[in-house]
């Protein structure tokens, strides 16, 4: 992990555990971890977390796994899913229309910041 991984991480963990209204001694109880390892991953300590760790802890504070393993770098962009499939899955009830319409909207934003985005396909992956 990079030192502004390990900034990105504590960062994340401290604003969660804040907004949560909780203590990292709260936090560490209720995830079965010792106080010292929420205390040293909020500082930025830890330069290789064990992912058990991160799950517990993420679990406490409502971050899901996956954000967890994108702040450390072990989830790649190019293996993060799609706009897409990511908006079918997680709102399984919104219409077609809705889903074409956010896309257009992120389109127009990635557009205006010079950025590229899946193109027709790419996220559609069986």
């Amino acid at each position: 992990m990079t030192p502004s991984q390990r900034d990105e991480l504590a960062q994340l963990l401290i604003s969660r555990r804040q907004a949560e209204g909780l203590s990292a001694r709260a936090v560490a109880r209720a995830a079965d971890v010792d106080v010292h390892t929420v205390l040293s991953l909020e500082q930025g300590r830890i330069a290789q977390p064990k992912a058990d760790t991160l799950r517990a802890i993420g679990g406490v504070l409502s971050i899901p796994a996956t954000d967890l393993w994108v702040a450390v770098g072990w989830l790649p962009p190019t293996e993060l899913p799609a706009f897409r499939p990511y908006l079918r899955s997680k709102y399984q009830d919104l219409p077609d229309e809705a889903v074409s319409e956010i896309e257009a909207v992120f389109d127009r934003i990635a557009r205006d910041y010079g950025l590229r985005g899946p193109q027709d396909g790419e996220d559609e992956h069986p």
